[in-house]
């Protein structure tokens, strides 16, 4: 039976309904924010609207989408052979290509509309290219396109809510499996290999990071790993996620602690992680539509804050998740975002004391039409490994 070259696979003409949807509500979004056309370049923005993303180094790689009119893509020639068989081949773009030797800004200005004026650029845009673009418009000029994009992207859709369920599901495996290689007598830097192998073995495209942070180096949010030796006792913040085949990313925290030979977690320890557990599990009851996000990082906060350790609650409760592991929406004070079903990002309270020991939970939370929808299932109960 011979196979038919020329009409796309199933899987990419499934995702061309979703992928032109998208398109339209961009330039929608173009047309309210005042933008003449937005332009994207290569990363997970350029993947989320066209379900595909070619890296093209310093060349010029940019989707054009105007507030009216038909959307563009221009790629560097040698680069568009790795846009054949893809969505957008079935959308409906013009896809112009530039050769070395040409002027790649040139290029994109003649496939702007011929009155575009101001030009939004997503917050992935090398500020070489946007720059040069600006300087090849006269009159233009340039915004950024981030918050029309993250009104769109921060909304996920049933396909993206299974896909973050899955890489939720993914984690949870690796967490549950920390017993095998976390105890005393091996480095921070022995225990995240095992883990990021395992991230692997479970599921993931790979390890996108492995913060194991024991003892003092807990107290430090953003640790990732040392060589230092992991002692009995030791509480360690165990901070794992990557991305999934499907684009999507998982994100998880667990505090463990290094179980000492006669088996006691220190009273302090044990105090620290039920008061951090109990503000993540309020912060977690507090998601639903209607609220704001500020409300979320209050609600966590103030668990923190009246136990008397609140100038120890150093970050935000949380961040959006998808494509980008740090995505739109922020649990933040300030922020005035109210929550939408369909929203997805983590909540993850944390005392950090300096010098002693770091304590974080972390899941990621969808909201719901009634409430909260967990993605991550692993246990928030205090768990002692390694011990002798």
């Amino acid at each position: 039976m011979s196979l038919d070259q020329s009409r796309p696979s199933r899987s990419v003409a499934d995702a061309v309904p979703a992928l032109a949807d998208r398109l339209a509500r961009l330039a929608d979004q173009a047309a309210l924010t005042g933008a003449d056309v937005i332009l994207i370049s290569p990363g997970p923005d350029l993947e989320y609207f066209l379900g595909h993303s070619v890296g093209s180094h310093e060349r010029l790689t940019c989707l054009v989408v105007p507030a009216a009119g038909g959307p563009a893509l221009l790629v560097p020639t040698l680069e568009r052979p790795g846009w054949s068989g893809t969505p957008v081949e079935s959308l409906d773009i013009t896809i112009s290509t530039w050769t070395d030797g040409e002027d790649p800004y040139l290029a994109l200005a003649a496939v702007l509309p011929p009155r575009a004026r101001v030009l939004a650029v997503d917050y992935h845009m090398p500020a070489v290219h946007a720059l040069n673009v600006q300087a090849a418009v006269p009159g233009s000029e340039l915004t950024l396109a981030g918050e029309a994009i993250a009104e769109l992207r921060m909304r996920k859709s049933e396909k993206e809510i299974e896909a973050l369920a899955a890489a939720g599901a993914a984690i949870d495996r690796v967490q549950r499996r920390i017993s095998e290689w976390l105890r005393a007598g091996r480095t921070e830097n022995e225990v995240a290999a095992d883990i990021a192998e395992a991230i692997v073995a479970e599921g993931h495209s790979r390890p996108d990071f492995v913060i194991v942070g024991s003892g003092p180096n807990g107290a430090s949010p953003h640790h990732e790993a040392s060589d230092r030796v992991i002692e009995a006792g030791d509480v360690v913040v165990i901070d794992i996620g990557g991305p999934m085949p499907s684009g999507y990313f998982s994100d998880c925290t667990r505090t463990y602690v290094v179980g000492p030979a006669d088996g006691e977690v220190a009273a302090d320890a044990r105090e620290v992680y039920e008061i951090v557990r109990r503000a993540q599990a309020v912060g977690v009851a507090a998601v639903r539509p209607g609220v704001t996000a500020e409300s979320v990082d209050a609600a966590a906060r103030a668990v923190i804050e009246d136990a008397g350790f609140g100038k120890y609650f150093i970050t935000r409760t949380g961040h959006g998740i998808g494509m980008e592991v740090h995505e739109h929406p922020y649990m933040v004070a300030g922020n005035r975002q109210v929550l939408e079903p369909g929203m997805a990002f983590s909540v993850e309270p944390g005392i950090y004391l300096p010098g002693r020991f770091g304590v974080r939970i972390e899941d990621i939370v969808v909201v719901g039409d009634d409430g909260p929808v967990l993605m991550n299932t692993a246990p928030t109960e205090l768990t002692v490994v390694g011990a002798s």
